[in-house]
């Protein structure tokens, strides 16, 4: 199976989501709250993670799995855009109690309600495509 590395990676990935507990929604919710730097802690660890990743990539001139160059290009500095998708992303998160990935964690996990969240986000998302021409980008 040609996607198997992937699919190990996700596992992965929802196991270390679980054992941190960045996808319960009662940490989520403390972090919403200012009531524990659990989530900040975790949040901040992979920004840090991702720096270096970016330094190395750009350092070593990495390449990506299938043998590409990895490339980064600047972003737009017009900042209206950015406050209003991250107030909506946001917003979203603090209402589910979760972000992209941990839906899938949270529904892998047993917690059946999570489809809910995620059609929701799909339909979300599809909206978002029939209005995007019209959207200042």
């Amino acid at each position: 199976m040609k996607g198997l590395r992937f699919v190990i990676a996700g596992i992965v990935f929802g196991i270390i989501m679980v054992k941190s507990e960045a996808a319960s929604w009662y940490r989520i919710q403390e972090m919403f709250c200012f009531q524990s730097f659990h989530m900040y802690g975790i949040i901040g660890t992979a920004v840090t993670l991702g720096i270096i990743s970016v330094y190395l990539i750009k350092k070593f001139h990495l390449k990506d799995s299938q043998g590409h160059p990895i490339s980064f290009h600047n972003k737009d500095k017009r900042w209206p855009k950015y406050v209003i998708g991250g107030t909506i992303f946001g917003l979203g998160w603090a209402l589910t109690g979760a972000c992209p990935g941990p839906m899938f964690v949270n529904l892998g996990y047993g917690y059946s309600t999570f489809v809910i969240v995620i059609l929701g986000s799909l339909l979300g998302t599809y909206a978002y495509g029939l209005i995007r021409h019209r959207l200042p980008h």
